[in-house]
């Protein structure tokens, strides 16, 4: 019997079968399944599974790390012997009665569920733009060769359109009509609005950003459902569009597209100051605390927050030097669970490493965090120092990416073409800095013998998903 088919029959016996089962679904690294009666399932059986790396309970949902690649031949798997579909993350989370829900974690949601979706085709673009630029470089093919000039054409698609697509997934999550919100996106970047002047002043396609279109699609939705409300269901289909957008455009030009503006300028500017202010010394010291804090903030959730901003970033100047900073938080990682693997004597946790090396290396850090660095305590605190020291190195050499997408090795192909080797040398001393910080500080033989309770502890103090 394949393995991962084993495992998922396994997981369906200890929680309670599938008549248990109110549904499944799968993120990058977790199976998601939601039970009838908690008290059908066996928790500790269940994380005792070889193969399953930890358990979160979160809001009435069993989140299982199996880790990438996994995790989707087990959901094909419990798909096949229950008969249920996955259903979507969004549709999942609005079925769940959330107990915690603040006002504050409803919007980090609402944020990654408009921004996570199009980080594929993001990725996309951005490997194509960056596969192209290493061409350029390395082999002196010039600019205007019409095959160069066709793939930056395809790699800029994304890019070009990323205002509608955002104003879509915002309108979407807000409960408007996603084209009206995909128009409203589109009113921001505009290129017939540079010869309007408004008030005194031309209008600036562009100006406020993804800052603006998220205001903008928003509204949208907001006055969507207050005109619909207002108009009669035989004139719906031609009054409530025509009058919202029209409403919308107004107060997008007068007002959205200053205050997203002016929002944007100070997230932008702010971060750039920041990174540069005090010289060589003041930028080290402003890597070094933006990359050794960037793993609490992907245990709490607060990561997705960081989203909007990247892509801002990259709209307004065609680069973001805040991922490869952030992106030695998962390098640090890396090298304090190297360090604990050939320290520690305890198979299972050696095999939990073993598996979550790969991807730690390839940008997944989730296996290595909740199986790892966070049950032992000890060297997910290294591991944090170890990418203060890669984010220090980051930033000094102001090395920057010209897309966002995983992070590891694998983000060596989006960084600025004349600079991925400093980049993957930065990574290599965040792998060095968390290995030697753990072989000196982070590991002690006392972790082998605790390491089975802490993992079972950690992975159910419901921790939010970082993926």
């Amino acid at each position: 019997m394949e393995k991962e088919r084993e495992l998922a029959l396994s997981i369906l016996e200890h929680v309670g079968g599938r008549e248990n089962l109110l549904s499944l679904h799968h993120c990058m690294t977790r199976l998601r399944l939601t039970p009838k009666k908690r008290d059908s399932v066996d928790l500790e059986k269940l994380k005792g599974i070889s193969g399953v790396m930890g358990v979160v309970e979160q809001s009435g949902q069993l989140q299982i790390i199996l880790g990438p690649g996994v995790v989707n031949k087990v959901t094909r798997y419990l798909t096949d012997e229950t008969g249920m579909e996955a259903e979507s993350v969004e549709d999942l989370q609005a079925a769940v009665q959330d107990t915690n829900r603040t006002p504050f974690k409803l919007f980090l949601r609402k944020l990654a569920n408009i921004f996570i979706p199009l980080i594929p085709a993001i990725v996309a673009g951005g490997l194509i733009s960056g596969i192209t630029g290493i061409i350029v470089y390395t082999l002196d093919v010039s600019e205007t060769n019409q095959w160069i000039q066709l793939l930056n054409a395809i790699s800029s698609v994304i890019f070009f359109y990323l205002s509608v697509f955002v104003g879509i997934n915002t309108a979407r999550e807000f409960g408007g009509t996603p084209a009206l919100g995909g128009v409203a996106g589109g009113l921001l970047y505009l290129p017939a609005i540079a010869e309007i002047t408004l008030f005194g002043d031309k209008l600036i396609p562009g100006r406020g950003g993804l800052i603006g279109v998220l205001l903008a699609a928003w509204f949208i939705s907001v006055v969507e459902k207050q005109v619909r409300k207002r108009t009669p269901a035989a004139l719906d289909i031609i009054v409530t569009p025509a009058v919202s957008l029209l409403i919308t455009g107004l107060a997008t030009y007068a007002v959205l597209q200053p205050v997203g503006g002016y929002i944007s300028d100070g997230i932008t500017n702010g971060l750039t100051s920041l990174l540069n202010a005090g010289g060589a010394a003041g930028s080290a010291v402003s890597g070094a605390v933006l990359a050794g804090t960037f793993l609490p903030l992907v245990i709490t959730g607060l990561h997705h927050g960081l989203t909007p901003i990247h892509m801002d970033l990259l709209a307004k100047t065609g680069l973001d030097p805040l991922l490869p900073i952030l992106a030695m938080g998962g390098a640090g990682q890396v090298g304090a669970a190297f360090a604990v693997y050939l320290k520690t004597r305890n198979q299972t946790l050696r095999n939990v490493i073993k598996g979550g090396l790969p991807v730690g290396i390839l940008g997944i850090g989730e296996p290595l965090i909740f199986g790892v660095t966070l049950p032992l305590g000890r060297p997910f605190i290294t591991a944090c120092l170890g990418a203060a020291v890669g984010g220090a190195f980051q930033s000094v050499l102001n090395i920057a990416s010209i897309a966002i997408g995983v992070s590891g090795l694998p983000l060596a192909l989006l960084i600025k073409t004349d600079q991925i080797f400093l980049y993957v040398a930065g990574v290599l001393i965040a792998y060095v800095a968390g290995f030697a910080f753990t072989w000196l500080f982070g590991y002690t033989k006392e972790m082998d013998q605790r390491y089975g309770t802490t993992i079972n502890t950690s992975a159910s103090a419901g921790i939010p998903a970082a993926m």
